[in-house]
């Protein structure tokens, strides 16, 4: 089997970053993107319509379409992209093992680079209204709601913080709460019902995204306290219920945070286990944009790029 200098799992910002700048150090990079099919190569910025926050796109652009010029880029300078999920990975000894559906690869570094995804509601017309009225990102597409009455779901921080953001552009902010009180830190939770622009509703449930096939429209709600089904016009929904890392084929490979976070060393890429770097949102809870994901990309390939060349 050969042993590649350096392998990339996943394939969002922070991946092709990280691949971009590994091919243009001559590393030969080999990027598993994930299967096309249930797989989610490009990542969460497959699911935005507008990107209009990234430096450089003055006019904005379509998230698939951003993915497409990175990969393009990364295909550019040479690095092999294998359209496969990673499915197992052993980190326990040199090379690195990394396992797909199709047999089994070694490498002296891995970069880690799989992502998070926003936890759903999984209810009817979500998935089917995403990018056109329904999101889980304020500060990708709170702009485009102005002067609108939005949604948000959740009663966490998160969700204190896409309501209040959102008050910039929208007119009016409903926050639907599934409790009778907020579980969000008290200085949150305060900022948020100062708000003249919030209101909430308590014991609220969506139990369907309401459309006309092209934009969202309303949802549908239960009050579980009184069992009472109602309709709720509104132009968007934010859905603020938490995110989750794709860290599942890591754990008891690296060192992982109580949420699944991959750890890294304060100041940069490196994870636990020597020669394995992680960048982009499986190792970001905190900023979780397309900007700081390629950023931290970058970071993980100069990372590895340098423990490489002390090994040689």
């Amino acid at each position: 089997m050969n042993t590649e200098n350096l392998i990339i799992i996943g394939s969002g910002p922070a991946g092709y970053t990280a691949a971009i700048y590994a091919a243009r150090a001559e590393l030969k990079p080999l990027l598993f993107e994930g299967e096309r099919l249930g797989g989610n190569p490009g990542g969460q910025l497959m699911l935005t319509t507008d990107v209009e926050n990234f430096p450089g796109f003055p006019d904005g652009l379509l998230g698939p379409e951003m993915m497409e010029k990175f990969k393009k880029q990364a295909e550019r300078f040479g690095t092999r992209i294998v359209s496969e999920d990673v499915t197992r990975v052993d980190f326990s000894k040199t090379p690195l093992s990394v396992q797909t559906a199709s047999g089994a690869y070694a490498a002296h570094a891995v970069i880690i680079a799989t992502g998070a995804g926003a936890l759903w509601l999984g209810v009817p017309g979500e998935q089917t209204y995403q990018g056109h009225g329904v999101s889980a990102c304020a500060t990708c597409d709170g702009f485009f709601f102005k002067d609108k009455h939005v949604l948000v779901v959740g009663g966490g921080d998160a969700a204190m913080e896409e309501a209040t953001f959102l008050t910039k552009f929208a007119s009016r902010v409903t926050v639907l709460v599934r409790k009778d009180s907020l579980r969000a830190s008290k200085i949150m939770q305060e900022r948020a019902q100062k708000d003249p622009k919030i209101s909430f509703a308590w014991n609220t449930e969506v139990k369907e995204v309401l459309g006309d096939g092209k934009k969202m429209t309303g949802v549908r709600v239960l009050n579980n306290k009184t069992n009472e089904e109602g309709e709720m016009t509104a132009d968007g929904l934010f859905v603020a219920i938490g995110h989750k890392p794709n860290s599942e084929i890591f754990k008891g490979q690296i060192e992982l945070d109580a949420k699944g976070y991959v750890v890294t060393k304060p100041g940069t890429s490196a994870t636990s286990v020597e020669g394995v770097f992680a960048g982009g949102d499986v190792a970001d809870y905190r900023y979780r944009q397309a900007v700081t994901a390629a950023g931290t990309g970058c970071m993980a390939a100069l990372d590895a790029e340098k423990w490489l060349a002390a090994r040689e």
